[in-house]
């Protein structure tokens, strides 16, 4: 099998950054320099980010990104891939490097311990542990760990409200998990300042796991943000899960329905989409705006001369 040239990096890291501005400006720069495409949020609490690019290019980011002190910790999860798995650099400076609402908690103080992906492996069927997805609902619908408690969420800042729901397991082992391992970060310190005394994160979330411990009893696939929209992490008992969004039957396949003004992202087959061309329903299928179904169902942004050093200066 050849080898893929390009990488995926996922990481994140809280480190304190005096200036994200400043820093802003530095980070995209070097993406520019070295054709790195993706998606970065800088904070006051640290960084965030979902890269592609040539796997030497992608070898000197993280170099890069570890040869400051502030971020020598940051831990990458690095996939091959065939290509770019984004069309444009988005490096944007924002007040959390995710959105949870919970800007009172800082990680770097308290959060829940670590568990590395062959400890959870081996406990993860334990009577006495609870596992818990902190993601949206489009994620877990997607794709879960096998007996896994989900949240009706479709943002992360709605998790404080659904933790009443975790009263009864309190005493019990809860390991929390997610994509990359960003939001059980907040998750699990959120947990112990609730007074849940035993609580443990997936370290690196589902996507680590499934790089280093093939990503057993982890039914469906997982939610990415990036072009694959949805990618394999189980390669010793996989299933499929999710359902069709019109008729029901079992599928994995992600898309956007073709009508814009819907734009609902949900998982449809393929004879649906074939025989809706694309659409969701036959209301959006006779939409006058619809756009052209092109077998895929994911529909990239338009880049209208895209310049990555637009917005490099301000």
């Amino acid at each position: 099998m050849e080898e893929k040239k390009y990488s995926i990096l996922l990481y994140y890291c809280y480190s304190k950054i005096e200036d994200p501005d400043a820093f802003r400006i530095e980070h995209h720069l070097f993406c520019v320099n070295n054709d790195l495409r993706g998606r970065i949020i800088i904070a006051e609490e640290g960084l965030n980010g979902t890269v592609s690019g040539l796997k030497e290019d992608c070898e000197k980011y993280m170099k890069h990104v570890k040869s400051d002190p502030r971020f020598s910790h940051t831990e990458f999860k690095v996939e091959p891939h065939d290509e770019h798995a984004f069309q444009k650099l988005n490096v944007r400076v924002k007040d959390e490097i995710v959105n949870s609402g919970l800007k009172h908690i800082n990680p770097m103080v308290k959060t829940g311990q670590y568990i590395e992906p062959e400890e959870f492996r081996k406990i993860k069927n334990s009577e006495d542990v609870v596992i818990v997805d902190v993601r949206s609902n489009y994620e877990h619908k997607l794709g879960k760990f096998k007996n896994a408690i989900t949240f009706d969420i479709n943002h992360f800042r709605e998790f404080p409200e659904k933790v009443k729901e975790l009263e009864q397991y309190k005493g019990k082992k809860i390991v929390t998990y997610c994509t990359g391992g960003i939001k059980c970060e907040k998750a699990s310190a959120y947990l112990l300042e609730q007074g849940f005394d035993n609580v443990y994160q997936l370290h690196g979330g589902i996507i680590k796991y499934g790089l280093e411990a093939e990503g057993e009893d982890f039914e469906g696939k997982c939610y990415v943000f990036d072009n694959r929209v949805a990618t394999d992490v189980n390669h010793v008992n996989p299933s499929v899960v999710s359902t069709c969004f019109v008729c029901g039957a079992n599928t994995d396949h992600m898309v956007n329905c073709a009508n814009p003004e819907c734009n609902r992202h949900t998982t449809i087959c393929h004879d649906c989409l074939d025989e809706l061309e694309g659409a969701c329903s036959p209301e959006c299928m006779a939409h006058p705006e619809k756009r052209e179904y092109d077998g895929t169902g994911y529909y990239a942004t338009e880049q209208n001369g895209y310049n990555p050093y637009r917005g490099l200066y301000r």
